[in-house]
């Protein structure tokens, strides 16, 4: 192929943007993303998901896993890390994607800058640029990788996680490109955990923010990769997005000029991202007094793009096999909201999706496809209660709250961190401290060792 590749405009992007100072509202969103994700990881850390991460790791490295103690490799720390901040599926996400841009980048970033001995400051534009990256990659080819079966976080996030670790530690352009080629080939994730509620998909983070770190290492030392790993006759898209064609302009056209990261969005309920805004329609519902024993029939209208993921097979979404399988069932979500006025952890364990109350409102809920629906550049929610007394109910969310329609506040982050802190088992006190640890990081100089946020 001749002339310049994508992937090269992406590395010169990335190599110009180490120089430059993060706008102000960026670098903002990185500080946000850093307390949302070390609050998750914190929040996880006594799972049996991560015991098992754990021992498929090495300690005695130089990183941290976050809320444990001693030291890891980077790539062990960044897979404990990554797993543990998706873990539970309250990180953020992009509408328009949806990927989860922080459980990749900011463990891959930390991870790599703790072995390196690196400054906070080349943490923050490591993680920012990393960060735009998955999210633009993510608008290549809309729906594309759901489609073939692929995890768009887990894939995309291979080759973010490698472009923000290269810049952090400084690659230039050739290396870059390499370090994009070489990720592509690592990239990985099938969406079959949807069978039967089992954990792949909480690894998907920390498998791609590892395999960035690899590849930004690997290209530094001189391994090369295909300049034409996005668009060529065998590349990423024609790979993971093949019944789609790739339009490179939400990618490249306004690379520099527009940061679309800004418009990432933090989650209010621990579940899937497109089950949110369903779950403010039946919370809008319970607050008008109605009860579960007075509703009928619940419909919702729905994009196509969410049903096979959130609906379908809709016996098994209304009574999910796993309290994991819970969290990616719309009705299941929308009668814990329903009931509990919140989707938090104490909504997804065995006892409550066993819940006969919860079941029997779960069993209400169907769905509709309406060919109107923006997703997935926006999610909405929508309801249609049919009660018992003959007369109808009907909410509509028209985005999804924490998102850039309407973002949650800084405090409301912090209050969440803290909340997630005092679940993983920290006391308030311990939980504010590692707060205002965390708040420091990136303003260090050398940020190795993270010990502040070990246990």
């Amino acid at each position: 192929m001749t002339g310049v590749t994508a992937s090269e405009r992406l590395a010169a992007w990335l190599a110009s943007a180490r120089d430059e100072p993060l706008p102000l509202r960026v670098a903002a969103l990185v500080q946000r993303l850093i307390v949302d994700v070390v609050g998750l990881c914190v929040a996880a850390r006594r799972e049996d998901y991560i015991e098992a991460t754990l021992g498929a790791v090495d300690r005695g490295g130089p990183c941290t896993a976050i809320g444990h103690a001693g030291g890891f490799d980077a790539f062990g720390a960044a897979l404990v890390n990554g797993t543990a901040a998706h873990g539970e599926d309250y990180d953020d996400t992009f509408e328009g994607g949806p990927v989860h841009a922080g459980a990749v980048v900011v463990p891959a970033v930390l991870a790599a800058c703790e072995r390196e001995g690196l400054s906070g400051e080349r943490a923050a534009v490591g993680m920012a640029t990393g960060v735009e990256l998955i999210c633009r990659l993510s608008l290549v080819a809309p729906m594309g990788a759901h489609k073939a079966g692929f995890h768009p976080t887990a894939v995309f996030g291979a080759l973010a996680a490698a472009g923000g670790v290269g810049v952090a530690i400084g690659l230039e352009q050739p290396r870059l490109v390499a370090a994009l080629g070489i990720a592509g080939s690592m990239a990985s994730g099938i969406i079959e955990y949807l069978a039967e509620g089992t954990w792949t998909k909480r690894l998907h983070a920390g498998w791609a923010a590892q395999s960035g770190i690899r590849a930004a290492l690997m290209a530094r030392g001189g391994f090369t990769g295909p300049r034409t790993v996005l668009e060529g006759t065998h590349g990423f898209y024609k790979a993971f997005a093949p019944s789609v064609v790739p339009d490179y302009g939400p990618l490249l056209g306004d690379l520099g000029r527009r940061w679309v990261a800004e418009d990432l969005a933090f989650k209010p309920y621990a579940c899937g991202t497109m089950t949110q805004p369903f779950i403010d329609c039946a919370c809008a519902l319970a607050a008008t007094g109605v009860s579960a024993e007075s509703i009928v029939e619940i419909e919702c209208d729905v994009g196509e793009g969410t049903v096979h993921r959130l609906w379908e097979p809709l016996a098994s979404k209304q009574r999910p096999p796993t309290p994991y399988a819970a969290k990616f069932s719309t009705p299941y979500c929308m009668a814990v909201g329903f009931l509990d006025g919140r989707a938090g952890f104490a909504q997804f364990t065995e006892a409550r999706i066993a819940d006969a109350e919860v079941t029997a409102l779960a069993s209400k809920i169907r769905y509709r496809l309406n060919p109107a629906d923006e997703y997935p550049r926006n999610f909405s929610g929508h309801l249609r209660a049919t009660l018992r007394d003959g007369s109808t109910r009907e909410y509509r969310q028209p985005h999804m709250r924490g998102g850039a329609r309407e973002p949650l506040t800084d405090d409301e982050i912090r209050a969440k961190f803290l909340d997630n802190a005092v679940h993983g088992g920290l006391t308030r006190d311990e939980a504010t401290q590692l707060l205002r640890a965390t708040d420091g990081v990136l303003g260090r100089t050398r940020i190795s060792p993270l010990s502040e946020l070990r246990a």
